[in-house]
């Protein structure tokens, strides 16, 4: 009973995602889209750039917009109103539009990209937008919508409203006295007034934004790696995966050396002698002198294998020869398909010699 107790106890804790995500699993994540990513970054730096482009430039778009409204009262009010006078006051007026955005829009774009490259680099996938049947599931919809992370989200939310509405306040209540007074200013100072309070509140917004991305994205990061987390069991399910399974990877490796050997023994009849221990070690030599340097080993065998070799050495009336010595060391010095070393030609030479003369080729 305690033995079954303990192994279910080991599978409970074998199941636990406890450990790091290997780094395969991690890309497969990035594959799918999924890495550690904060909206609040992308908006907060949006804004806070836009913001220092509106303090450096924002008296050269203000000289372009009032040149426009000049031209505007000045000329274009006195056109005879017909179509075509209307469609170039219309063209006009898209054509000023555009100049004065097309730069804020470019800086949304550029840095937009710039906030998502440094939290997760350069990636593209359509894998996100690909149509699944369980996003309509209404019991995870259900979950997500009371899950830890709506919780976060609203709490986030909330500090957002809170923290921003009262820098806003803040600044707007520090500055009552111009406000309260701008009925009084020429339209110069009264825009300036404006833009003052305007950038204030931009900075300071975009700088409490900055602050609460930072942990947000922290937040995102753990939550992140906590998702990817693995059990020990899948980790071993990943190796066997890529690995293979270790008992199918035996099989092969059986087999791989079920087929050497039967090659391996197909070699034996084209021997000229094969060197013997005599019972523990068989190694059959082979020598052509118009196209080998030196002799070569083409089968080798200890103990059975060394018995099948000499079984069809005898089949074949190929000459074996007892040499202990010789027969240890081109075991162990010499693979198969290898020359003879130098070391050793002498001995070789010497029982092909042998051999050879039992032939009567010499």
């Amino acid at each position: 009973m305690s033995r079954v107790r303990f192994h279910v106890d080991l599978q409970f804790f074998s199941g636990e995602k406890t450990e790091k995500a290997t780094p395969r699993k991690r890309q497969k994540a990035r594959e799918d889209g999924q890495v550690a990513k904060s909206q609040e970054v992308a908006a907060a730096l949006i804004l806070l750039v836009i913001f220092l482009f509106l303090l450096f430039m924002g008296k050269s778009m203000g000289e372009r917009l009032y040149q426009f409204f000049q031209s505007f009262f000045n000329s274009h009010l006195l056109m005879e109103l017909t179509e075509e006078t209307t469609e170039t006051l219309m063209i006009e007026m898209a054509y000023q539009a555009a100049m004065l955005i097309w730069p804020i829009f470019l800086i949304a774009v550029v840095i937009g990209f710039f906030a998502n490259y440094i939290q997760f680099g350069l990636l593209f996938t359509t894998k996100p937008l690909a149509f699944k049947l369980d996003k309509l599931d209404p019991i995870k919809g259900a979950k997500k919508i009371f899950s830890l992370q709506a919780l976060v989200n609203l709490v986030k939310s909330v500090l957002k409203v809170a923290f921003i509405g009262a820098a806003v306040w803040l600044i707007l209540w520090n500055g009552k006295d111009d406000l309260l007074t701008l009925a009084t200013k020429s339209i110069g100072d009264m825009l300036a007034v404006v833009g003052k309070l305007t950038l204030q509140m931009g900075f300071t917004v975009a700088i409490l934004l900055v602050i609460i991305a930072i942990f947000d994205y922290m937040y995102q990061r753990f939550q992140h790696e906590k998702q990817l987390r693995m059990s020990k069991q899948d980790i071993k399910d990943e190796y066997k995966m890529m690995e293979g399974d270790p008992q199918i990877k035996g099989k092969i490796k059986q087999k791989q050396r079920e087929m050497a050997m039967h090659r391996m023994m197909q070699e034996v009849p084209n021997a000229d002698v094969v060197i013997t221990n005599p019972t523990h070690f068989a190694v059959a030599v082979k020598y052509d002198g118009e196209t080998m340097q030196a002799p070569m080993v083409i089968a080798k065998g200890q103990d059975f294998i060394a018995l099948k070799i000499k079984e069809i050495a005898r089949e074949n009336e190929i000459i074996t020869v007892e040499n202990k010595p010789l027969a240890r060391m081109l075991f162990a010095q010499v693979e198969i398909d290898q020359q003879i070393p130098e070391d050793l030609f002498q001995a070789v030479a010497e029982v092909l010699a042998y051999v050879y003369k039992l032939k009567g080729k010499i």
